[in-house]
């Protein structure tokens, strides 16, 4: 932390960024995940969004105005008092980018919670947040984001580890076999499939087209048919799929870059520092 700390201006969620400007590039970072993953774009259409924010920006103001939901400034205020600790700014700017645009997301009419968009966002978080300086810190922000938003954190990562242990055990045959299974996952997986052939209680994102990815890597199944007939048995159109998939990989891609170019930054700044100190103790004394 002392070292990240040295070379990054730290702020509260509330108050206007604060960015020191060795590390700028760095920020990149931020908009990468804004940009690539959330869709933000102006090139892309509002069929490619992951949210498609002007119709939950209708379907939350009717709600708010209806007293149901909270505003998005409640869900950030509710974030800020669950999580007081000052954030690094280069993962601050892309969390509250992610708040946002899920609170809209969570209080979308057709929005229902499953275990395969809490797997496909834990896959994201943890990939986002490899490398904090402080792994409870990691976690406890993992907390205060996902109660912020009105759900359940251990809820998340139950369901999260519970379909991974699922797709360990399942072929490439069976994987997508599931609605001739009785188990918990299978049934999970059966209600999606009902709901996304319905098109009104399911709300799909990229956030469910990576958890798709991660039932299937974690079944080692390499093939691409496999992807295609688990999404033919879940109702999920594999076009949008595989175009989420390669945002999220680039995502990956961009991620590794941006964090590998903070740590130079932070180990020149180390280097830089401790020489300083070395000539300053080197230097006569004036008598």
């Amino acid at each position: 932390m002392a070292a990240l700390s040295a070379v990054t201006t730290f702020h509260r969620c509330d108050q206007a960024p604060a960015i020191n400007l060795g590390v700028a590039r760095c920020v990149t970072l931020a908009r990468i995940v804004r940009w690539r993953f959330l869709g933000c774009d102006a090139a892309s259409s509002s069929s490619q969004r992951i949210f498609h924010p002007p119709h939950c920006s209708i379907a939350c103001a009717a709600a708010v105005a209806a007293g149901d939901v909270p505003t998005v400034a409640d869900t950030k205020s509710a974030f800020l008092k669950a999580f007081r600790k000052p954030i690094p700014s280069i993962y601050n700017n892309v969390l509250q980018e992610l708040l946002v645009q899920q609170h809209l997301m969570r209080y979308n009419a057709t929005y229902k919670y499953d275990a395969v968009f809490a797997l496909g966002f834990v896959t994201v978080y943890d990939q986002l947040m490899d490398g904090y300086p402080n792994a409870q810190d990691s976690e406890a922000i993992f907390k205060a984001y996902i109660e912020a938003l009105g759900e359940d954190p251990d809820q998340y990562r139950k369901d999260a580890k519970k379909l991974e242990e699922w797709a360990s055990s399942q072929t490439a045959s069976s994987l997508a076999s599931f609605n001739s299974g009785d188990g918990d996952v299978e049934e999970v997986l059966k209600d999606i499939a009902q709901r996304a052939a319905g098109k009104t209680s399911f709300h799909y994102s990229r956030f469910f087209a990576v958890g798709l990815f991660r039932l299937v890597e974690r079944a080692n199944a390499s093939d691409p048919a496999v992807l295609e007939k688990l999404c033919n048995a879940l109702n999920v159109s594999k076009m949008s799929v595989d175009r989420d998939l390669d945002v999220y990989r680039n995502l990956l891609t961009k991620l590794s870059q941006a964090k590998d170019l903070l740590k130079e930054y932070i180990d020149r700044e180390k280097k830089k520092s401790a020489e300083r100190e070395a000539s300053k103790t080197s230097e006569p004394v004036n008598k």
